[in-house]
């Protein structure tokens, strides 16, 4: 199904077996989990929990050396693709860490960094996550990178946090094999357009030279079948996620998932679609096309 799961930190803090039950869940639907760099179970962990496809999100930090290391342990566990997060060289100005004062508890760790004295962060006056992340990101982030990340591994490299037809020619020109339009939640900064309203311009700078995904906002099956009207590959899911993994484990996740495919495909079933590919542009209408006749639908 053209559902896949955003990577999220921590899910740990969610339940105790964390992104092991997430990725079980994720084999189970016949889908892909992304791994996120700051999760608190390992690549080999994850890996270890049986046969499934998986992606591995990545942040670039200011040590190469240990970027280099995640990525050739991510490979060694069979990893297939990374997700290059390129919209966060600076992390954005989260008010309710700030006010909790958030840190990781301290029987967490990032299990990825471990042994790279990267796994621990201490309380700090400000939002502690905020105070650790920031120190360690790299600020100089640029379309190069995505061409020096191609000297280091042969995953394919889809480049996730654009929001701009111009952004989408760069990423195909510096030679990524995929495009995530997505705007971190809407956590990185206020007032950014919903990821939905700027799809399309993405799809069609894009030309189908590369597949496009979205992420952020996805809560129905009917949000699936708007994505994929507009002209996307496919989905990812973030904090139905998490929530569901708190609400009961990885049958919580289980769940979700198949309640997300039930909605699509009584979605696809009502309009008219027996398959994917006869979701077209002319299922739904946007603002902009409001001198388009309702009967179309």
């Amino acid at each position: 199904m053209p559902i896949m799961l955003a990577p999220s930190a921590m899910h740990k803090m969610a339940h105790p077996e964390g992104e092991c039950a997430t990725d079980r869940a994720a084999s189970a639907a016949g889908t892909i989990m992304t791994l996120s760099s700051m999760a608190t179970s390992s690549v080999e962990e994850v890996s270890s929990t049986g046969p499934g496809i998986r992606f591995f999100q990545l942040y670039v930090l200011k040590d190469r050396n240990v970027v280099a290391q995640l990525i050739q342990r991510a490979e060694r566990a069979d990893f297939k693709a990374l997700v290059l997060t390129a919209d966060a060289p600076m992390l954005g100005h989260r008010e309710a860490d700030v006010k909790n004062r958030f840190v990781l508890p301290p029987s967490l760790t990032f299990k990825n960094f471990e042994g790279l004295d990267l796994g621990k962060m201490e309380k700090t006056d400000d939002s502690g996550i905020a105070s650790y992340f920031g120190s360690q990101i790299d600020r100089s982030l640029n379309w190069k990178d995505v061409k020096w990340l191609q000297t280091i591994t042969s995953m394919p490299i889809l480049v996730k946090g654009v929001l701009t037809a111009e952004d989408a020619r760069l990423a195909i020109e510096y030679g990524a094999a995929g495009i995530i339009v997505s705007n971190h939640g809407a956590r990185q900064l206020d007032y950014v357009p919903a990821t939905i309203s700027v799809l399309e311009e993405v799809v069609k700078a894009v030309e189908g030279r590369v597949p496009v995904f979205m992420d952020s906002g996805i809560r129905r099956g009917t949000d699936v079948f708007k994505a994929l009207a507009l002209g996307a590959s496919g989905v990812f899911v973030g904090r139905p996620v998490v929530f569901s993994l708190a609400v009961d484990g990885e049958a919580g996740v289980r769940r979700m998932l198949q309640m997300l495919r039930d909605e699509l495909e009584l979605s696809m079933a009502l309009s008219g679609c027996s398959s994917l590919r006869e979701i077209t542009r002319d299922h739904i209408i946007m603002p902009r096309d409001s001198n388009r006749s309702i009967s179309r639908l």
